[in-house]
């Protein structure tokens, strides 16, 4: 084997490791980097300590509208879209960039991360599809993701016009006590103010300012 070949090798390896860590499933890996699937399938062993999991990737949109990972993915997206329009990076590039920019924003902020590498990547093929777009809210001006071909006049974010329901943790119950005497106190709050908006509101702010 030569030089040139060595260093290629190293370099898909190196590739392959980051895009592990970062939760890529096999698939993709398989697509996006130049080694044999029995050396990704043990690099991947030795990386996780567990065999990659199996199963298609995701293949709907409809996940990508729902509250809180419409607020994740329209961040990450436009972080996504500034890689590749004025950081000069490659599709692959930009993609890896943008979505540890996206962790690290919403760690930054004491937030959970809702978008996952799998449906980062799966949204970015959506968008390249012409199965996604961006529409711009006409309240607050920021991009949101939206299914493609819908209408874009009068268009209101999740973040201006959130669901009765958003942020209601599951099976979530306040004492009852505590309820009756706050209700006439305190006037509810926002859906969009919840403690689980919060983080991703601001760093959602943040990437559209």
């Amino acid at each position: 084997m030569n030089r040139k070949s060595v260093l290629r090798e190293v370099r898909e390896v190196q590739l392959a490791i980051e895009l592990i860590e970062l939760g890529a499933r096999l698939q993709f890996l398989e697509a996006e980097v130049d080694l044999s699937r029995e050396r990704l399938i043990r690099l991947y062993k030795e990386l996780k300590g567990v065999s990659p999991p199996k199963g298609l990737l995701p293949f709907s949109t409809d996940w990508y509208m729902t509250w809180l990972a419409n607020i994740h993915s329209s961040m990450f997206y436009n972080m996504y879209q500034f890689m590749l329009t004025h950081a000069n990076e490659s599709g692959l590039q930009a993609l890896i960039k943008s979505y540890r920019l996206y962790s690290e924003q919403i760690e930054l902020q004491g937030g959970e991360i809702v978008l996952d590498f799998t449906r980062a990547y799966t949204m970015v093929r959506f968008f390249d599809s012409d199965m996604l777009q961006l529409s711009t809210c006409c309240r607050c001006g920021g991009k949101f993701v939206a299914h493609a071909h819908d209408s874009k006049n009068g268009y209101v974010c999740v973040l201006c016009r959130p669901p009765s329901r958003a942020g209601k943790a599951r099976g979530a119950k306040r004492p009852a006590a505590a309820t009756s005497s706050e209700s006439g106190l305190q006037k509810p709050a926002s859906p969009a103010d919840r403690p689980e908006a919060a983080p991703a509101r601001r760093a959602l702010q943040a990437a559209l300012s």
